[in-house]
């Protein structure tokens, strides 16, 4: 048996509570856009449905709206009943749901299955952040950021290529790859428990409600520059085939090819945020990632051949990398121990919010004025972002220097 020393003083990635973290943000991942290979067949599947065109296409969607609406309410539950029942619960919620549409008859209670596989994801992705507040803290909590990252981008990987295959053999096959998720459940029996309370007469008193609503201010602000960034990133994996549709690259290969340069970039890069983090600090950070998508979003204006494709599929994913992290970094540093459930609640909708709004935004701007005003006006807000970070990042120096 270990000795709590013992404990604290192994590496992160060899810490068992770590991995079995890890492992829960790799399933969030294949929530959307692992039966996207599918849609065509299960189109197919359900003709006779007159409205199977346009449900096959919420299908993806479907699990994020599950998440926007529960993931607050989720959020209260952690920090009332603990965090180890709700994302225990959240994994078997997520193997039942995944899976039904294996046996399912018809699209609509398919439809209905996405949505409680979201409500599976909010379980898991607020317990788990909330896990990651009550466990780790400084250097430990950074390098799980960016480690969190890269098992969702080579997860997404792995099981998007996965459900590209099994698709070939039947449209239905898909939903088996959301079984995975019964091998992680006896690792996180195992490890995941909750941190002893603390009660309110032991705790640091507050200074009252100024230092309330100082938090809470920054938090919101945090919240809604989470959901703006990942509806810019999210025009990548929505718009993207279509792009290349029309730009002549149609083929789903190329389609996968960008796609997986995105992931791969997103994912190597994620392994160096504790690194970067500390010789930049968060105002840095953020300049640098804003400053690589603004990058790749100007690069897809040169898009006619598909080396500047690739190179911006990477320097978005690249930027993201660098900046998701901190989101979830700076607010378990904000939010009091008490309320970090509701935190990560907040914090998880947010994401899934941007995404949902993502198509609903950029599709009509492509409408009326094309490809290329949507990713010169993205480039444009992207450096914007980036110049007022690297002014933060300036003050924050000179601070330190006086």
């Amino acid at each position: 048996m270990e000795t709590a020393y013992e404990i604290e003083k192994r590496p992160v990635w060899q810490d068992g509570r770590a991995i079995a973290l890890l492992l829960a943000a790799s399933l969030t991942t294949m929530a959307n856009a692992t039966i996207s290979p599918a849609l065509p067949g299960l189109e197919r599947l359900f003709a006779g449905d007159p409205n199977a065109a346009m449900l096959t296409r919420l299908l993806v969607p479907a699990p994020s709206l599950g998440v926007a609406l529960c993931a607050p309410l989720v959020g209260l539950a952690a920090d009332r009943f603990g965090r180890r029942r709700l994302l225990l619960a959240g994994v078997l919620l997520f193997l039942a749901a995944g899976t039904a549409g294996l046996v399912l008859p018809n699209l609509q209670m398919i439809f209905a299955s996405r949505l409680l596989l979201g409500a599976a994801v909010a379980l898991i992705m607020t317990a788990q952040t909330a896990l990651i507040g009550d466990y780790f803290t400084g250097d430990e909590r950074s390098a799980l950021m960016g480690l969190q990252i890269s098992a969702r981008n080579f997860g997404g990987l792995v099981f998007i290529s996965l459900a590209g295959w099994v698709a070939a053999l039947s449209p239905r096959l898909p939903f088996a790859i959301y079984g995975l998720a019964a091998a992680f459940l006896p690792l996180m029996w195992k490890v995941i428990i909750d941190q002893p309370r603390v009660s309110q007469a032991g705790a640091r008193p507050m200074a009252g409600a100024q230092e309330q609503r100082s938090w809470a201010v920054m938090l919101a602000l945090l919240v809604l520059l989470q959901a703006l960034t990942n509806m810019l990133f999210f025009v990548m994996p929505t718009q993207m085939p279509f792009f290349l549709e029309a730009g002549g690259y149609g083929s789903s290969v190329m389609t996968g090819a960008v796609l997986g340069a995105l992931m791969l970039s997103g994912g190597g890069f994620a392994l160096l945020y504790p690194r970067i983090q500390r010789a930049t600090g968060y105002a840095g950070l953020f300049c640098l990632g804003y400053a690589a998508m603004a990058l790749g979003f100007a690069l897809l204006l040169l898009a006619r051949a598909p080396l500047p494709l690739f190179a911006a599929a990477a320097a978005i994913g690249m930027g993201y990398a660098l900046v998701s992290p901190s989101f979830v970094a700076l607010a378990l540093t904000l939010t009091p121990a008490r309320v970090r459930g509701l935190g990560g609640g907040i914090l998880t909708a947010s994401i899934f919010i941007g995404q949902f709004c993502s198509p609903l935004l950029s599709t009509p701007l492509i409408t009326r004025h094309g490809y290329d005003q949507l990713f010169c006006g993205s480039a444009a807000l992207l450096a914007a972002m980036a110049a007022l970070a690297g002014a933060g990042a300036v003050l924050s120096r000179r601070r330190v220097a006086l």
